[in-house]
């Protein structure tokens, strides 16, 4: 009797132990995390990297002289370390989008979907987070030159070895070229929590081929054979056709996902940047319709009771008086504002460079330039009568604007990126146009590459030295040139 009475005592303790242990669980939070919910939030971060104005991870807008800096100006003059830039840049592409794509591939690669009407949905759902993951990956190797790839992402390999910049880009396109023709074999919606294209498969096709088109235009200097190829392939293939294809993310009106953009101008409520003379002046001599939309009137009145309004940019690189400067036009500080990573008027600058060099692309230089121009006026609110009447100014007209094909799309493409700093940048060091100029108290010539982070050196410092030594000229400088890049 002892011995019964024991055991039912143990037995007590024991399924008193177990649901004392029940208590600690939350049972509201999911145990596991759908591959569909990693790809979303590697998307959104993604995207908030590609529009952030934040100084600590992205002065891409103060590099291309698009805004300047008014109370602080380290930014504005090359100062790259300080805020350890270049190091947010590659945390961000590296953890929290390539590394949440690899899991999110993973995680869909285990699941067994019950409405997938064939294996090919399941590899086109697949192939979908690898072009996300292409498109990150090409960031990094445009910003870096030199990364580690074949064995980045691989938490038991904590020094990887860089790859050669221009194999991994290779390897890139490569890997876009398998991912098109996974997608283009199925239909309709393929995975769920895309906030760029609901999904659908076509759409992605195009994305992926646009991107296999801008990628493949990068490589002109570097293997121009190459690239003539790949360029022609994309086209082929199916590439932007209107605005309406554009690459975006639309965000929330509450945080925390609002566009970075509202994050740091008026929630952070400081007043830390006004539009660059460099863009504004170019932009008043040329009567470009897209001004409202880019800047503010700011009254300019000399006379007392005269009210004067003009778009004015404040000095680039120097300390400028938020009040007396035109400022970023309101709708770009929306919480709601749309961010782009690729779109139908990059396409159009892309194709018009393309019959420049001769490619095998359908329609006149000129034709796809006024298609570029026209695209962006009318993306940002304009009309096509006001397009037109722009490209028929001499100073904007291909036929007769100033400048070699490059220097003339170059200087409209530029303008055209406004709020796209990194793409602008990619594209300004790869054209050579406009023309920038550092300013007076600049730490060096302008950047035309980030630096290595600082913790690459003590935590990866054999890898990162051969890197380095690999980059030539200077070195791990910002005034390398990339092997896209090449004079």
């Amino acid at each position: 009797m002892k011995k019964i009475f024991a055991i039912i005592i143990i037995f007590l303790v024991f399924a008193s132990c177990t649901k004392l242990e029940d208590l600690n669980k939350n049972i509201k939070d999911p145990t596991t995390v759908s591959g569909e919910s990693l790809f979303t939030g590697a998307q959104k971060n993604l995207f908030d990297q590609m529009v952030s104005s934040n100084v600590n991870f992205n002065i891409t807008r103060l590099i291309d002289q698009y805004w300047t800096e008014t109370t602080y100006t380290d930014e504005s003059n090359y100062d790259l370390v300080d805020r350890t830039i270049p190091d947010h840049h590659w945390d961000v592409l590296y953890r929290d989008v390539l590394m949440d794509l690899k899991e999110s591939a993973k995680v869909i690669e285990a699941t067994t979907y019950l409405n997938d009407a064939s294996p090919a949905v399941k590899t086109a759902r697949l192939k979908v987070v690898d072009v996300l993951a292409v498109y990150a990956w090409s960031i990094l190797v445009e910003s870096f030159g030199n990364i580690p790839y074949s064995e980045a992402l691989d938490v038991t390999k904590l020094t990887p070895k860089y790859d050669d910049g221009l194999t991994i880009y290779k390897d890139l396109i490569s890997r876009l070229s398998t991912d098109i023709a996974a997608i283009g074999a199925v239909s309709g919606s393929v995975i769920d929590g895309d906030n760029m294209y609901g999904g659908e498969a076509a759409s992605w096709v195009k994305f992926a081929n646009s991107l296999k088109l801008r990628m493949g235009m990068l490589l002109s200097k570097a293997d121009l054979t190459y690239a003539k190829g790949i360029v022609e392939e994309a086209v082929s293939g199916g590439v932007f056709t209107s605005n309406g294809d554009n690459a975006r993310l639309v965000y929330l009106s509450s945080q925390p996902n609002t566009n970075p953009i509202y994050n740091d101008l008026v929630a952070s409520q400081r007043h830390d940047f006004v539009p660059a003379n460099t863009i504004v002046d170019m932009m008043n001599t040329l009567s470009d319709p897209r001004r409202p939309y880019y800047f503010t009137l700011i009254d300019t009145s000399t006379v007392q009771g005269v009210v004067k309004l003009a778009y004015v940019g404040g000095v680039y690189g120097a300390s400028n008086d938020f009040t007396l400067y035109s400022h970023v036009a309101d709708k770009i500080q929306e919480p709601t504002f749309e961010a782009l990573i690729l779109d139908y008027a990059e396409v159009e600058f892309l194709l018009a460079e393309g019959v420049g060099r001769e490619f095998a692309i359908t329609g006149t230089a000129e034709e796809h330039y006024n298609k570029a121009i026209s695209a962006s006026i009318i993306y940002w609110g304009g009309t096509q009568g006001e397009a037109d009447v722009y490209l028929a100014n001499p100073d904007v007209a291909y036929t007769t604007a100033a400048g070699t094909y490059l220097e003339k799309i170059g200087k409209q493409f530029w303008l055209a990126l406004y709020n796209r700093g990194l793409e602008s940048w990619t594209e300004w060091r790869f054209l050579d146009a406009p023309v920038l100029t550092a300013p007076p108290d600049a730490l060096s010539a302008l950047p035309i590459r980030y630096t290595y982070p600082t913790k690459e050196q003590t935590l990866n410092g054999a890898n990162y030295s051969a890197a380095s030594t690999a980059l030539g000229e200077d070195g791990d400088a910002v005034t390398t040139h990339l092997f896209w890049d090449k004079p």
